[in-house]
């Protein structure tokens, strides 16, 4: 059930779109910062005087924010129109970036990163849910879709835009131009997002009950899990490409737009698909996952077969949408909750694929090897999903 339900039926299709997109665009920018800051960790431990390993603490203390964050936005902000909930994470992104920029010491941009985080979860999920108020119940998927397109975007358009901006012009260049960016959404959203009636349910206490459900757990668990493929094959692709493929290092950044196109596509199709069957579309998907993971395993070594086999991966983005949907409809109350808890899962996901995908390498399995553990967690995502459903039909929820 959603806390808000849209005060004008009659909403324009051309009012909801120009909404999607202001909804997508904040996406877009906070997937962009988070993504372009692994691109310019070089530059940021240069300015900062530490090692590039050490600067990688900068991305740890954005994902620190994106888990502490998700909860916390959730129960203070339960009782706040969700416009004006918005309003105020993507102003939050802003003063983050803007922090990041004026940063004059490691612990400064330590702080601003972790500010920068802190809206991330809480702003996908409270989107989503303000987006599937504006549609009919069997277009909610798809809704869902259209909003995390900004993120998949990222990908494609935000990151090589940012990343120019701070090769031309220094990494504080890029973190002033995001912090711009959210001001300038902030004002986006107050003048296209529509005010949405409250209802009752949407309460701290009713946030926190939810999370008492199992299948909330689940759920999150089946995101942590069977999502982590990607990530583990995303965060070694640079040397994968060059070492195992034989890409120029110049190459890469068109690679990964490749790869954005399919999160786009995928975000597209899966939330249609959803919308149809949601449990099909979730398994469906895990074992497109599953097959497209190991097939990357067996032909990186081919330019050809990597870049069809890293345009699938990104199809397998369509889980987002998808699971999105099932937390709405397993939360209960805790609809903000259940929802931004699921993008702190997608980051809990990115942390298991990335240490089992660099423990491969370490064992001497080789750059490709991530392809075959990304398998195994999307394998594993599928039986978690399994018994869910299990869970699920017996107790009759």
């Amino acid at each position: 059930m959603h806390s808000y339900q849209s005060t004008n039926q009659q909403e324009s299709i051309y009012h909801i779109f120009l909404v999607f997109i202001a909804l997508a665009s904040g996406g877009l920018f906070i997937g962009t910062g988070e993504f372009v800051s692994m691109s310019l960790l070089p530059d940021l431990a240069r300015a900062m005087n530490i090692s590039v390993p050490n600067a990688g603490a900068y991305i740890s203390a954005y994902a620190v924010g994106v888990v502490i964050g998700a909860p916390t936005i959730a129960i203070l902000g339960a009782r706040l129109p969700r416009k004006t909930l918005l309003i105020g994470l993507i102003g939050l992104f802003a003063v983050g970036y803007g922090l990041s920029a004026s940063a004059w010491n490691h612990s400064s941009l330590l702080a601003g990163r972790f500010i920068g985080g802190l809206p991330h979860g809480a702003y996908y999920g409270v989107a989503c849910l303000f987006a599937a108020a504006l549609v009919p119940k069997n277009k909610k998927a798809q809704a869902a879709g259209f909003v995390m397109i900004g993120l998949a975007a990222a990908n494609v358009v935000g990151v090589p835009i940012a990343t120019w901006i701070g090769q031309q012009f220094g990494w504080r260049a890029t973190f002033w131009a995001l912090g711009a960016a959210g001001v300038i959404t902030m004002g986006l959203f107050a003048v296209c997002l529509p005010n949405l009636s409250r209802t009752k349910d949407a309460k701290p206490l009713s946030e926190l009950k939810g999370l008492a459900k199992p299948l909330v757990w689940l759920t999150l668990a089946t995101a942590a899990i069977g999502f982590g493929g990607m990530f583990a094959v995303y965060s070694y692709i640079t040397p994968t490409l060059t070492e195992i493929t034989g890409l120029k290092a110049q190459h890469v950044p068109l690679v990964l737009a490749l790869w954005g196109l399919g999160m786009v596509v995928g975000n597209l199709v899966g939330g249609k698909m959803a919308d149809i069957n949601l449990t099909k579309t979730i398994l469906a998907t895990m074992l497109w996952n599953v097959i497209s993971l190991a097939l990357f395993a067996v032909y990186a070594h081919s330019p050809i077969g990597a870049l069809a086999t890293l345009f699938m991966i990104g199809c397998g983005f369509a889980l987002v949408p998808a699971l999105q949907v099932r937390l709405m409809d397993v939360s209960g109350d805790a609809q903000t909750m259940a929802a931004s808890l699921n993008h702190s899962a997608f980051n809990i996901s990115n942390a298991i694929g990335a240490s089992l995908g660099g423990l491969s390498i370490a064992y001497g399995f080789g750059w490709s090897s991530t392809g075959w553990v990304g398998s195994a967690l999307a394998l594993f995502g599928i039986i978690l999903m399994m018994l869910s459903l299990i869970y699920q039909r017996k107790t009759n929820q």
